[in-house]
């Protein structure tokens, strides 16, 4: 008798990948209305999403976001923030998945695939997204919490390469085959948890990804906007290079959000 087939798992990035944007920077404004950050910080979040979409994600922004949300979090009641989270998951985050990102994790499913998110984004926001998603685990941002509060300490930062580390961890825990295993992501920054199995895909991926698929033949999928499209800011995913150029001055000047959104929308009725 034949012994069982490995499980097989599929692991998905969510920001840019399942998601059409930050989990975390969509959220800005829902914190702003729950009190958590004033509307500075809210202003200053909206730009840093905007630029993100922009731009992507590359290790010094990436780093950058780590001590964003570090700060971002310091002393919050973790109460306060799970409940600001259950309040927009459904109207803020959920309308920013991608139709084919949904559509994939049914078919992994479907096929007897367990799936995995694997975020750099905080746990209190990808495991309500994953739960609603149906997905069987996830692996994300885990921050300090002490009587209830954040410490502004960073556990373990879900990036680079502790992803491809997590991923091997699960691997072992569940059995999973990884030169069996499937993983979808949009960022160079993920090449880590994309080479660890065998099976990668580069989903919209930044030019970086694009350039390091096509060189080594992994498939290249292109997920449409989601059915709603983008709000405000979030709409400026495909900028010309002087559009983008614009937005990097904008923020060197260290402007608000709404003024770097008027100079991009100038920028684009002139095109």
């Amino acid at each position: 008798m034949s012994s069982p087939a490995a499980p097989v798992a599929a692991f998905f990035d969510l920001d840019k990948t399942i998601l059409a944007a930050s989990s975390t920077l969509a959220l800005g404004r829902t914190f702003r209305d729950r009190g958590l950050v004033g509307p500075q910080t809210a202003a200053r979040t909206a730009y840093a999403h905007a630029v993100y979409l922009l731009r992507g994600a590359d290790h010094i922004q990436m780093e950058r976001m780590k001590a964003f949300l570090a700060e971002l979090v310091s002393g919050w009641e973790t109460a306060v923030v799970s409940a600001a989270v259950d309040a927009a998951i459904q109207d803020v985050l959920m309308p920013l998945v991608h139709t084919e990102a949904a559509e994939l994790i049914r078919w992994h499913q479907d096929n007897g695939r367990e799936v995995v998110i694997v975020s750099s984004s905080a746990a209190e926001i990808v495991g309500p997204v994953g739960h609603l998603l149906g997905v069987d685990h996830v692996i994300a941002t885990r921050m300090q919490v002490v009587d209830g509060r954040y410490t502004g300490v960073i556990d373990f930062y879900a990036y680079g390469p502790t992803k491809a580390d997590a991923i091997r961890e699960i691997a072992e825990r569940r059995g999973y085959r990884l030169p069996d295993c499937f993983a979808y992501s949009d960022s160079i920054t993920d090449l880590p948890m994309l080479a660890a199995v065998g099976r990668p895909h580069a989903v919209n991926p930044d030019r970086r990804l694009h350039e390091h698929a096509d060189t080594h033949g992994w498939p290249v999928l292109n997920f449409a906007p989601p059915p709603g499209g983008l709000p405000g800011l979030l709409r400026l995913t495909r900028p010309s290079p002087h559009a983008l150029g614009t937005v990097g001055a904008v923020g060197a000047l260290g402007l608000t959000a709404g003024i770097g959104a008027a100079v991009i929308r100038r920028r684009r009725r002139r095109r």
